[in-house]
């Protein structure tokens, strides 16, 4: 496993400062959630990390520089991300979903046939992600929560080493919501995780080690019961009631 590490990590637009001066280490099979209010740059920070906005300072991931690499390149070095939206193809099945994303080689007139053999990799996220009962199914009649397992099964035929979730539990029951927290917590064997969320019940659930960003700059950073205890967060994100 690969962890992550960022130094004075910087991103700005046309003056003003998103992200200003970010240092964050993420440990190999870590489950990181990054927390704070609506602008505080966790979003952005995720941007700069797959290439979607430009930066300054160092990202780097194992021995490689994300800085300055298109996002092909950051996604061939094993980091993927999800979304807010689901980006799953809705008129095919979640067989075939899994199958583009896995890069098998079939054309696009092929993926209307129904395949004789699938893949190894395939197999086993379907099984990962719980839907090998539904690989033929339509993605688009699939529950909101279905299509975000989903879509991190299509990250996982990919071979993906740093998976970078933006607020995956938006929207799911809380039974989706505990299924999901399982399946990060089984990913995580093999791969480090980033979750950036506003569900603060899910965090202290699942959360391993938690940041918290305020105006673009780490406010907090430990446990769930640190930062649950800080003062700082306690005012600033959360309210001087505290996160109890």
């Amino acid at each position: 496993m690969t962890g992550l590490e960022i130094r004075g990590l910087r991103v700005s637009f046309d003056g003003f400062v998103a992200v200003d001066g970010v240092d964050l280490t993420v440990a190999p099979g870590d489950i990181r959630f990054l927390i704070g209010p609506n602008g505080a740059g966790k979003t952005t920070l995720v941007d700069a990390v797959t290439g979607l906005v430009k930066a300054t300072g160092s990202v780097r991931f194992g021995d490689h520089e994300l800085l300055g690499r298109p996002v092909h390149r950051i996604a061939r070095l094993g980091v993927g991300r999800t979304f807010q939206t689901s980006s799953v193809f809705e008129g095919l099945t979640v067989l075939q979903n899994l199958d583009i994303a896995a890069g098998a080689g079939r054309g696009a007139w092929t993926m209307a046939r129904r395949r004789r053999t699938v893949p190894v990799a395939v197999s086993e996220a379907l099984e990962t992600i719980g839907l090998a009962g539904r690989q033929d199914a339509l993605a688009g009649t699939l529950a909101h929560g279905h299509k975000q397992w989903l879509e991190i099964g299509m990250l996982l035929v990919q071979n993906v080493d740093l998976l970078l979730l933006d607020e995956p539990v938006a929207g799911m029951s809380h039974e989706e919501r505990d299924a999901t927290g399982a399946l990060l917590a089984a990913i995580s064997a093999a791969r480090t995780v980033v979750v950036i969320e506003h569900d603060m019940d899910f965090m202290r659930s699942f959360a391993r080690t938690v940041t918290v960003l305020h105006a673009g700059r780490v406010l907090s950073e430990g446990t769930v019961a640190q930062v649950q205890a800080d003062p700082r967060v306690q005012e600033v994100y959360l309210g001087t009631g505290g996160v109890a």
